[in-house]
């Protein structure tokens, strides 16, 4: 019986452009090697790929989809060529597969079945964003996206500061970037006035924006991030 092969969760780019400032150069290795990947968009992948790993041939390359509506059937069928001996690469939209990502069912899945997963160094906004806050970074939780209807998000953002005091915990949460501007007006009209908030958006990118204030601060002062990837965090002092 052949050895399973590996999987390898490869990071991208936050912001276009930007690999060669944010991919190093194991990714970049690694990804030259490879001849199979399971990728949330194939399109861009291939962009992607190609950019990092020049001498890859993309129609050489064996692509499948996986997405967040994609099932264990379809999971399992993407980890076959693994258990057969063949290595293999998770491409996700932005960031680091597995974090906030449907890469996570792979590996999970992978895990079950004895396939070795090996997660490579990359840019996350979750953990870049933490960094730069300036809050708690031994105590902190990731709760992606909160609800979209107000009284459910409103409810959310009210637990989750309470969570904060009884904690002593920073709270990190995103939105869709074209809801920025309710995110934030929710933040600053919800929010005790001595909470306070870090708005990071654009991470790695020409445009960077990240600042720290309390909620009381911060009102009357915040950019137009409209459209912007964006990462907000709260913290108690």
């Amino acid at each position: 019986m052949s050895a399973k092969g590996t999987l390898f969760l490869i990071p991208t780019v936050l912001a276009e452009d930007t690999a060669n400032a944010v991919i190093c150069r194991q990714v970049a290795e690694v990804t030259a090697q490879l001849k199979y990947f399971m990728v949330e968009n194939a399109r861009t992948a291939r962009r992607y790929i190609k950019s990092i790993a020049p001498t890859q041939v993309i129609e050489e390359l064996q692509i499948t989809v996986i997405d967040k509506d994609s099932s264990d059937t379809e999971l399992s069928a993407a980890l076959k060529p693994l258990l057969a001996g063949q290595d293999g690469g998770v491409v996700s939209e932005a960031g680091c597969p597995g974090v906030a990502d449907p890469g996570a069912e792979l590996a999970r899945l992978a895990h079950q079945n004895g396939i070795k997963v090996v997660p490579l160094v990359g840019p996350s906004a979750i953990l870049m964003g933490l960094m730069a806050s300036g809050f708690n970074g031994q105590s902190f939780a990731f709760h992606g996206y909160l609800p979209i209807e107000k009284w459910d998000r409103l409810q959310a953002l009210r637990g989750l500061e309470k969570e904060m005091q009884q904690k002593d915990q920073t709270q990190i949460f995103m939105e869709t970037p074209y809801r920025n501007r309710q995110m934030i007006d929710d933040l600053l009209q919800n929010l005790s006035k001595d909470t306070k908030l870090c708005i990071a958006a654009n991470i790695t990118g020409p445009n960077e924006f990240i600042q720290t204030k309390t909620v009381a601060n911060w009102k009357g002062k915040v950019p137009d991030l409209h459209k912007q990837p964006a990462v907000f965090l709260i913290y108690k002092r």
